[in-house]
């Protein structure tokens, strides 16, 4: 198992750990490199960030930003990719509702973000650590990148799925539904 981390808000990691999401969307960061961003790792450790004003980002309710550790991190989730397509229509990246908890201005100003219109898109399956893994922060975890290289991982990690295999199957196929309608706008 690699041990790389995906950056991603602390509260779409916890809605990807309960099942209430299945998907990321980004548009990249501002160290992405010349490449810009893309989902370059399969499998990857879900890294949550915290800054407050994610909070009136996301659709949920009476959420709140789960306790952050002094001085050390906590990963809860694994992730597994098994979609990921660039959309470049504005009516597909919004039917992609269902499918996450941030507010709809949230995914349209990361459509509409620079001069090229258009989102990544993964669709993961996500994997509860059986035990957090929790290691010391470091400087280097920070900066507006995606992916970070983390201490190695104990080999005896043990993983659960989040969703039973019937129902990732059919919100897969309801996601691979969705983006067939409409071809020419998904890369």
């Amino acid at each position: 198992m690699e041990s790389v981390g995906f950056k991603e808000w602390a509260l779409v990691c916890e809605a990807l750990g309960r099942g209430e999401q299945t998907v990321i969307l980004r548009k990249g960061g501002i160290a992405e490199g010349r490449e810009g961003f893309s989902f370059k790792h399969r499998e990857f450790f879900l890294f949550p960030t915290f800054f407050h004003e994610q909070v009136e980002k996301v659709r949920a309710v009476d959420c709140e930003l789960p306790a952050q550790r002094e001085g050390e991190l906590e990963i809860r989730f694994w992730a597994r990719l098994e979609a990921a397509v660039t959309v470049t229509r504005w009516e597909i990246a919004a039917a992609l509702h269902p499918f996450h908890i941030l507010h709809g201005d949230v995914v349209r100003e990361r459509f509409e973000y620079d001069e090229a219109p258009g989102i990544h898109v993964a669709f993961l399956r996500i994997f509860r650590l059986a035990v957090p893994w929790t290691f010391p922060d470091q400087r280097s975890y920070g900066g507006c990148r995606s992916w970070l290289r983390l201490p190695d991982a104990a080999p005896e990690m043990r993983l659960d799925a989040v969703l039973n295999e019937t129902e990732h199957s059919a919100r897969l196929s309801e996601f691979r539904t969705l983006l067939a309608r409409t071809p020419a706008a998904v890369a």
